[in-house]
């Protein structure tokens, strides 16, 4: 590839912004004297859509359920958005961006204010793994891939 065409190429975050958590703490104060050990379950999904040209809205929501036996100890939800120009690039170069790379990106501020908001709840901070958004991306090209083969 020539040099001109790799400077025509730009992947940039505009904005990276909160759109909407919460924290749920269903059977408190009781559960704070429970001493079972807590069940933690996590649920990732990215979202995406186009603003304008070359302009992509990307929403990674993040789930956290706790459960102690069968009591919900906290839900703890929050939706890390952000806006990215992407210029320069195929589609599936551009899927990939939007698949990975954004996600990729808003992951840390998505994991310090689940952390945040579990701490204020009265829990012991919760961090969060790292997440590998390109096997997830991997698998929803499958996925994708394997419903427009049943459909032929």
């Amino acid at each position: 590839m020539s040099e001109a065409t790799e400077q025509q190429k730009q992947f940039s975050i505009q904005k990276i912004y909160m759109r909407n958590m919460s924290f749920e703490s269903p059977n408190a104060p009781e559960i704070f004297t429970q001493q079972v050990q807590p069940q933690l379950e996590i649920d990732l999904n990215v979202e995406s859509r186009t603003l304008e040209d070359h302009v992509y809205h990307v929403v990674l929501r993040v789930t956290a359920t706790t459960k102690m036996e069968d009591k919900t100890a906290f839900l703890c939800e929050v939706e890390q958005a952000g806006v990215f120009t992407i210029i320069g690039f195929d589609e599936g170069e551009t899927s990939y961006l939007i698949g990975v790379q954004a996600p990729n990106a808003l992951f840390p501020f998505a994991r310090e204010a689940i952390s945040s908001l579990v701490a204020k709840g009265g829990f012991a901070p919760l961090l969060l793994e790292p997440v590998n958004f390109e096997a997830m991306y991997a698998e929803h090209i499958q996925q994708l891939q394997a419903q427009q083969a049943t459909k032929q």
